[in-house]
């Protein structure tokens, strides 16, 4: 069975975007950006929550007009020929090579997905989607990069809940003398 691997970047106060919805603060120095290639390696498919998605079918599939970040460059097309899901109530035709499950039944839809043959799904960010796999533990493994950055509001991480779920470290690493990498999966797995 494929895993679902959650890849998430979040500032030192545990915010994934700023006050304003702004994602401009995340920095990919090389070291982080080829950790981040690797785990593309493993995966095959990426999944998005619709908020994320639309952030990201914004930018990826002209990014080498406006960007000339190694980073960028490298990954644009690796994301327009990837396998892609996005998880939306209201959104139907997605494009970008793009499929939609509508989470009418997610622990169903979720479980068939990861039945699928296929390597590893990479769930790219997000909170609300993230959220909701984590309490049905559809996710396997999450894979937080913290960036020194207060942004002192936005939207969390993990949104308040009233069920404690123990995680356990699997790894750490620091990436470019700035960022740090935590890697957790359930401590019931």
């Amino acid at each position: 069975m494929r895993k679902i691997i959650h890849f998430v970047h979040v500032s030192l106060d545990g915010y994934i975007e700023g006050p304003d919805g702004e994602f401009d603060w995340p920095t990919m120095g090389a070291e982080l950006s080829a950790y981040s290639f690797s785990l593309m390696e493993q995966a095959d498919t990426f999944l998005y929550g619709r908020p994320v998605w639309e952030m990201m079918a914004g930018y990826w599939p002209n990014a080498e007009s406006f960007s000339d970040d190694a980073h960028d460059l490298k990954f644009a097309p690796i994301w327009r020929s990837a396998p892609k899901v996005v998880f939306s109530r209201t959104l139907t035709e997605p494009g970008h090579g793009a499929r939609v499950i509508n989470g009418t039944n997610l622990v169903e839809e979720v479980t068939t997905l990861k039945a699928e043959p296929g390597k590893d799904l990479l769930l790219m960010g997000g909170a609300s989607l993230a959220a909701a796999l984590t309490a049905h533990g559809l996710i396997d493994e999450h894979q937080v990069v913290v960036h020194p950055v207060l942004l002192g509001g936005g939207k969390k991480l993990f949104p308040d809940s009233k069920e404690r779920l123990d995680l356990q470290l699997m790894d750490s690493q620091t990436f470019d003398a700035r960022t740090v990498l935590l890697r957790h999966r359930s401590a019931s797995r």
